[in-house]
């Protein structure tokens, strides 16, 4: 399923590519993310690569922006560090799934900044985080082939250096967050955290948008409809040596375990 909704969000990319009076990608990320006559609302989100959550929701949740051309009117932020945690020393890195979820938000911020446009790394990001929810994401690597994508730019981010310097740039933006962050994944609309009801997102966005393109797709998200959700926090939460943060690092490595075995 994942697979197939990569593909959808690539052919999408493409059809807008065509659209515009030029075939390039890199046209396509202009239109995507220049100012246009009309405020969009910004949209934070801030996570981390192995938290099974912040997986579910880039690959099950925030694609819709995409689907519904939701994202004429989003100024989409991806923060990639989430409860991770600098030791004493403000260089070694705790990360809450374990070492190689450090590499993994590293990777990720890497491609972020080799490709800054939107519609460039986003498709990289789901790629990944498709992976993660398969369990096989120390395949991650294939996502160059599927994508097309030259893997240059991340490898040399990675070995300079540059990857673990914009770590610590996410480490400063996520420490900034006003209030706090209390979990992942952390969803930011207009400056307004949505705390659990995360996945109503696209209300809150429609409500905040106060410009005349109202896409057609918001007439069906027009109501916030805020209830309290009587199930178990779909979260993972902060904190590093908690036995939330003991609980999820077993969980992780059991599935990793498993799928390897098969």
């Amino acid at each position: 399923m994942a697979t197939i909704k990569l593909v959808i969000l690539i052919c999408y990319v493409s059809l807008l590519c065509l659209a515009s009076p030029s075939s390039s990608s890199s046209d396509f990320s202009l239109e995507i993310s220049k100012p246009s006559s009309s405020p969009k609302v910004s949209l934070g989100l801030y996570y981390e690569s192995l938290c099974p959550y912040c997986s579910s929701f880039i690959v099950n949740h925030l694609t819709k922006l995409f689907e519904e051309d939701l994202i004429s009117i989003v100024d989409l932020h991806l923060s990639p560090w989430g409860n991770s945690k600098l030791r004493s020393d403000n260089v070694t890195i705790a990360c809450q799934h374990g070492a190689y979820e450090c590499y993994l938000d590293t990777v990720e911020a890497c491609a972020i900044d080799a490709w800054p446009e939107l519609s460039d790394h986003f498709p990289f990001i789901y790629c990944v985080e498709s992976l993660v929810i398969e369990h096989k994401y120390k395949k991650w690597e294939t996502c160059y082939e599927k994508l097309n994508l030259n893997s240059k730019p991340v490898a040399d981010c990675l070995s300079s250096g540059h990857g673990k310097e914009l770590q610590l740039q996410y480490a400063a933006e996520t420490s900034a967050l006003e209030p706090p962050h209390k979990y992942v994944p952390w969803v930011v609309v207009d400056g307004q955290p949505l705390y659990e009801d995360y996945e109503n997102f696209i209300s809150y966005i429609c409500k905040a948008y106060k410009g005349n393109r109202v896409p057609g797709a918001c007439a069906k998200y027009s109501s916030i409809r805020s209830v309290k959700v009587n199930r178990f926090p779909l979260v993972c939460r902060k904190g590093v040596n908690t036995m939330w943060d003991l609980l999820e690092r077993i969980k992780t490595s059991l599935l990793s375990y498993v799928t390897g075995m098969l």
